[in-house]
């Protein structure tokens, strides 16, 4: 049984990778898979600026709290909240919204990076001032996660995790 969720047990953070580019199909349908993510209301309130430029990534790396693996991988998706896009059906609460459809969007995109056995991290600890500054973002767009992508370069084991009974209530806390 457990093994029909091999892909989501496999998933590892990746911060090391080799030289091999990651070619344009094979992205192109990592992005696909992180859009076919939930989104509220089905307004796909997320956008992804894909960085392949060397000198983009490694400020992207130091906007980053210097995190310079960013600039190693071949190509770099920042996830973007598109706030408009949600607060036009639910207004203020579209906020909140997109911000999950933007995360839900990670996720999707970290699975299917595995499925092509290529290596990615979520990286949350940047500036996101200087992030939107190097992308040239409109204001009314949030970057919410930096997901550097490649070839691996490691092979980590999986980081322990609290038992699921830790973690869950039922009924009430």
């Amino acid at each position: 049984m457990r093994e029909k969720l091999d892909l989501i047990f496999r998933r590892v953070s990746i911060r090391k990778f080799t030289n091999e580019d990651v070619d344009d199909e094979t992205l192109n349908l990592i992005l696909e898979a992180a859009n076919a993510a939930p989104s509220a209301g089905n307004l796909q309130a997320r956008d992804f600026v894909v960085v392949r430029d060397k000198e983009r990534k490694i400020r992207l790396a130091k906007a980053a709290l210097k995190q310079m693996f960013i600039a190693e991988a071949p190509v770099v998706v920042v996830v973007c909240a598109n706030y408009p896009r949600s607060m036009r059906v639910y207004g203020e609460r579209g906020k909140l919204y997109a911000e999950q459809d933007a995360t839900a969007a990670v996720e999707n995109m970290l699975l299917a990076v595995t499925a092509f056995e290529l290596g990615a991290v979520w990286v949350g600890a940047f500036d996101e001032s200087e992030v939107s500054e190097i992308l040239n973002l409109p204001e009314f767009v949030r970057p919410m996660a930096i997901v550097p992508v490649g070839h691996p370069a490691e092979k980590p084991g999986r980081r322990s995790r609290y038992p699921v009974s830790m973690l869950t209530h039922y009924e009430t806390w």
